[in-house]
Parts: C-alpha cells; sequence; structure tokens
C-alpha cells in the first residue's frame, strides 16, 4: 500500500465512514512498518457532504468532469484572444448545470443527499476549476477535503462578448445625425484624464479590498469547517471507543457468567464426589466389621474342634 492507493480509498469512502477507514488504512500501514505512511494517513481529513460529492464525480463521471476541465483550459486560453468566449461560457454553463445534478443522484445513491447550501458549493467548486488550474487539478484527482471558489477577478483587458444577436447595426445615412444627436445627450460626460485615473485606482482599491475580504471570509469559512469536521471526528472516535468499551464489557459478562456457571458446575460435581467418598469409607468399615467378626468366628470355631 502506498499513500496514493491509500488516499484514493479514502476519499472514496462516505464521510461517515471516513474516520474509521483511515484508522484503519493507519493501522495497516503501521503493521507494515510503515510508521511514516500510518503517519500521513492519520493526518488526511475528512471530506465535507458538497467536496466528497465533487469528488464521487472523479470517480463515476470522470468523462463529463474532464470535458469541463478541457472548457476551462479552453476559457482561459480565450482571455487574452477573446476568441470564442460565447460559445465557451455556454458550454461551461450546460456542462456544470449536468454536473451538479449528476453530484446530487450520485450522492443520493451512496446514502448522502445534498442540501441547498452543498448543491450551492458543489457548483461554485465546479466552476472555480474552470478558471483556476490547481482547483482543476485537485478536482481531478478526487481528494477534495474541501470546496473551493474563485475569488479573483478576470484579467485586464478581458473581451466581453458581443450581445445576442451579433454586432450592433450602424444607422443609416439619413438617420445618423440625429442618432449620433442622441446618443450624445444620452453619453455621460467623459471626466478629465486626472479624474479618470483618481477614478480607476478608486476601483482599483475597491476591488482589492473586496478581493481581501472576500479572501478572508473564504478562509474564515473553510477554518471553521476544518474545526466542525474535526470535532465531528472526535464524536466519531469518542462513539467508537464507547461502542468498542460496552462491546468489551459484554464480552466479560458473558466471560464471568460462563465461570460462575463453571463454578457451580464444579461446586456440584465435588459435592457429589464428597458424597460418594463418605458411601466408601462407610462401607470400608462395613466390610471391615465384617471381616473381623468372620475372623472371630473361625476362632471360636477352631477351639471347639
Amino acid at each position: 500500500m502506498d499513500f496514493s492507493s491509500a488516499a484514493g480509498e479514502l476519499y472514496g469512502v462516505r464521510p461517515a465512514d471516513f474516520v474509521a477507514t483511515r484508522k484503519r488504512l493507519a493501522r495497516e500501514a503501521k503493521d507494515g512498518g510503515d510508521a511514516a505512511l500510518a503517519k500521513r494517513i492519520g493526518a488526511l481529513r475528512r471530506p465535507t457532504l458538497s467536496a466528497w460529492a465533487v469528488n464521487l464525480l472523479s470517480r463515476s463521471a470522470a468523462g463529463e468532469l474532464g470535458r469541463l476541465l478541457d472548457v476551462g483550459t479552453e476559457l482561459r486560453s480565450a482571455w487574452g484572444s477573446g476568441g470564442g468566449l460565447r460559445d465557451i461560457e455556454q458550454r461551461r454553463a450546460r456542462l456544470v448545470a449536468s454536473l451538479v445534478r449528476t453530484a446530487g443522484e450520485l450522492a443520493a445513491e451512496a446514502g448522502g443527499a445534498l442540501r441547498e447550501q452543498a448543491v450551492r458549493e458543489v457548483e461554485d467548486t465546479l466552476q472555480a476549476a474552470t478558471v483556476d488550474e490547481a482547483v482543476a487539478e485537485e478536482v481531478r484527482e478526487g481528494r477534495l477535503p474541501q470546496p473551493r471558489s474563485h475569488t479573483g477577478f478576470v484579467p485586464a483587458g478581458f473581451p466581453m462578448a458581443p450581445p445576442e444577436g451579433g454586432e450592433r447595426a450602424e444607422p443609416g445615412p439619413e438617420e445618423a445625425p440625429a442618432e449620433e444627436e442622441r446618443r450624445r445627450l444620452e453619453r455621460p460626460e467623459r471626466p478629465k484624464p486626472e479624474g479618470r485615473a483618481k477614478e480607476k485606482a478608486t476601483v482599483t482599491r475597491t476591488s482589492a479590498a473586496r478581493a481581501r475580504r472576500a479572501e478572508t471570509l473564504r478562509r474564515r469559512a473553510e477554518e471553521a469547517e476544518r474545526k466542525l469536521a474535526e470535532r465531528a471526528d472526535r464524536a466519531a472516535e469518542a462513539k467508537r471507543a464507547v461502542q468498542e468499551a460496552s462491546a468489551e464489557v459484554g464480552r466479560l459478562r458473558h466471560e464471568l457468567d460462563r465461570a460462575v456457571a463453571d463454578r457451580d458446575a464444579a461446586s456440584r460435581r465435588a459435592e457429589r464426589a464428597e458424597q460418594n467418598r463418605a458411601r466408601a469409607q462407610e462401607a470400608a468399615r462395613e466390610a471391615r466389621t465384617a471381616a473381623a467378626e468372620a475372623r472371630r468366628a473361625a476362632d471360636r470355631d477352631a477351639r471347639h474342634s
């Protein structure tokens, strides 16, 4: 057994069975003389329900998941050129929706139905995998302990896709002046260059602050989830210890009952043996008495003859 195969097996079981499976695998590694592997296995964290559902996709829907991750590669490549973005986005949306449904079905079949929050986390993780290559690799491996989300931004200069129906039609010659005037009146006054620079700096600072805040909240949520999982692990281990202790108490009580029954049986056998010994002693006395009387009678007969 190596770490990869152990982790693969461990993250394929239900979260409810994770702790017991981890303990078994760590014990097998330790019994095999690999204490370092046992320690690495013991350090693996139990996945949340949503992370487990995404892990199920890598095992039972690898083909469709691979197509989504390939679309993510196309999307990241298109950031620089802007070519085919609308088609990529549409394919990504369809695949994400399909995989979210599949994850829910797989989880339900395995005995872990997803609630609304977990469904959102599955969707966020799949979306993040199309944007972040590192997340994509985690999703592909199928060993996620926590859901993932993307808090970054599209690179600067990212071209927007044209609206539905293609490019805007140019006005005809006869309507161009009126149309141009209407647009001029509707167009807000452009700020001065220095104003634009300040506005851009303000937007940049605001975006950066929001990104930092989102990242902080994400880390706090992951930390809370990790602590919750650890507490659940400890509770499961305590419950298992209680069950093992109860089983041991039951076994000892059974052995005690059997020992008491054996003692009672032995006591009865000893009592019968004592009774037999007493009867044997009485018979021996009677035999000795009879023998003595027989000798005396023989002596008397000898004297008279």
